[in-house]
C-alpha cells in the first residue's frame, strides 16, 4: 500500500487565502444583497497595458504560421526576454548581472517554492516574522522545519527574525547564524523597506557567516524612495551570497498570465565549491518545460518605451490608492504603515481585537475583506494587511464604509 509523504501531514491547517476565499464565499451566499469589496489578495485589477497587449497578439499570429511558430522554450528562456532583462534591470542600475544568470519561470511564487530544493535538508533557515507563507511551508513540505508549536504558532527548527513596529517590521540579525536567509524588499506583508546601507549589511553578514540570501524583489516597481535598493545586487559582494526573485506580477500585472524569472550569479558556490547556477540549471531543466513563448514575448514588451510607460501608470494608479487608503485610516487613529514603496496597508487592530476577529468584524459590518496578520505568522498577530490592488471607485467606496464603523 502506497504512504504519502509524511511533511505534508505537519502543515498546520489550510493555506491563508484558501481559509479566507472560504470565509468570504459562505458569507456571500448568506448575504447575496451585500457588495464585498477585496482588499485582501495581492491580485491586480487594471487589465494588461495595451503594449503588452498588441505583442501578445502579434506572438500568437507568429505561432499560427510554420516558419515563426515556437515549441518548447529553451532551458533559462528566450534569449531576448533574458537579454532585455539584463539591460533593463541591471545593466541600468549598474548593476553585472549576465543574461545566462537569469532564469525565466512561470512566476516568482513557483520559484520561491522550489529554491529549497537545491539545498541540504540540515540546512537552517530564517525568516521574517511576519512572513510569505510560501517560504516557510515549501521548507516544511521538504522536512527542514522540525515540529509545529500551536501554542506559539512557531517551527521548532526554524529561526524567526521578528519585525515590529520597534524596528521599523525590519529584521534584525538572528542569535544563531542560519544556512538560508529570506528577505523580502518591498515587503510582504509590512510594506516595509530597508536602505541600501541596510541591506549591504545583511549581504556582508552573509557572506561573513557562508550563508545563502533568498531576495524577493518582486515589488521592485513600486519603489519611490531614492536610497532604497531596487536589486540586492546593487550591494557589494551579493554576487556571492545572494539569490534574487523577480516577479511580472505586480510590476506589469501577469497574474493571469505568470512569469517571472530568478537570478543566479556564477560566483554563488558552496562551501566545497559546488556552483548553485550549475544545480539551479539542472532542476530547472528536469522539471520545467519553459514559460509559453507568447508569454515570454509580452514579457519583452513590458520593457519597450510605451510599456514602461504605461506600466508605470499602472503602478501609480495603484499606489495613489495605497495613498488614499492609508490617509483616511490614519485620520480616523488607526496606527498604519507602508504604502510609500509597496501596495500594502499594514495596520494594528483596534480595541485589542485578534486579526481574525477584525477579518470577521470588517467583512461582517464594512462588507471589506482584508489579510489577517497572523496568517503571516506571530508577530503578525494584532495587525492586518489591506491592499491597494482595488479599483479607485472601490477604494473610496471601502475607505468611506470603514470611516462609519
Amino acid at each position: 500500500m502506497f504512504k504519502v509523504n509524511d511533511n505534508y501531514l505537519k502543515l498546520p491547517g489550510s493555506y491563508l487565502f484558501s481559509t479566507i476565499a472560504k470565509k468570504v464565499n459562505t458569507y456571500k451566499s448568506e448575504h447575496p444583497d451585500k457588495q464585498v469589496i477585496s482588499l485582501g489578495i495581492g491580485d491586480v485589477t487594471q487589465p494588461l497595458a495595451p503594449a503588452i497587449i498588441e505583442r501578445l497578439h502579434s506572438a500568437v499570429d507568429e505561432m499560427a504560421d510554420a516558419k515563426t511558430f515556437k515549441g518548447y522554450a529553451p532551458d533559462l528562456g528566450y534569449e531576448f526576454l533574458r537579454t532585455t532583462i539584463a539591460e533593463n534591470d541591471y545593466a541600468a542600475r549598474g548593476v553585472n548581472i549576465a543574461a545566462d544568470e537569469i532564469f525565466v519561470s512561470d512566476g516568482a511564487k513557483s520559484d520561491s517554492a522550489n529554491i529549497q530544493e537545491i539545498f541540504s535538508l540540515d540546512n537552517k533557515i530564517a525568516v521574517c516574522d511576519p512572513v510569505y507563507p510560501v517560504y516557510v511551508d515549501s521548507n516544511v513540505m521538504a522536512g527542514r522545519t522540525g515540529t509545529y508549536d500551536d501554542t506559539t504558532g512557531l517551527w521548532s527548527d526554524v529561526i524567526y527574525m521578528p519585525c515590529r513596529a520597534e524596528n521599523g517590521f525590519a529584521p534584525e540579525f538572528p542569535k544563531e547564524n542560519p544556512d538560508l536567509i529570506y528577505l523580502c524588499f518591498p515587503n510582504n506583508p509590512t510594506g516595509a523597506m530597508i536602505s541600501k546601507a541596510q541591506l549591504q549589511e545583511w549581504v556582508d553578514y552573509a557572506n561573513k557567516i557562508g550563508a545563502v540570501i533568498i531576495y524577493d524583489a518582486a515589488y521592485e516597481a513600486y519603489i519611490s524612495e531614492a536610497d532604497v535598493p531596487h536589486t540586492i545586487y546593487e550591494c557589494e559582494g551579493a554576487r556571492s551570497c545572494a539569490i534574487e526573485l523577480r516577479s511580472f506580477s505586480k510590476n506589469a500585472g501577469f497574474t493571469g498570465t505568470r512569469l517571472g524569472f530568478t537570478v543566479i550569479p556564477k560566483d554563488l558556490k558552496s562551501s566545497d565549491g559546488v556552483a548553485l547556477h550549475s544545480l539551479w540549471a539542472r532542476r530547472h531543466g528536469t522539471k520545467f518545460n519553459g514559460a509559453p513563448y507568447i508569454v515570454q514575448a509580452a514579457g519583452a514588451a513590458v520593457y519597450s518605451e510605451e510599456g514602461k510607460k504605461q506600466t508605470a501608470q499602472q503602478i501609480a494608479y495603484y499606489m495613489n490608492n495605497a495613498k488614499i487608503i492609508k490617509e483616511a485610516l490614519a485620520e480616523i487613529g488607526y496606527t498604519v504603515s507602508g504604502g510609500v514603496n509597496a501596495p500594502y496597508i499594514w495596520l494594528k487592530t483596534p480595541n485589542d481585537m485578534t486579526s481574525w476577529e477584525f477579518f470577521d468584524y470588517l467583512l461582517e459590518n464594512a462588507n471589506i475583506v482584508g489579510t489577517p496578520g497572523s496568517g503571516f505568522g506571530p508577530s503578525g498577530e494584532g495587525y492586518f494587511r489591506l491592499t491597494a490592488f482595488g479599483s479607485y471607485e472601490n477604494t473610496l467606496t471601502a475607505v468611506e464604509r470603514i470611516k462609519k464603523l
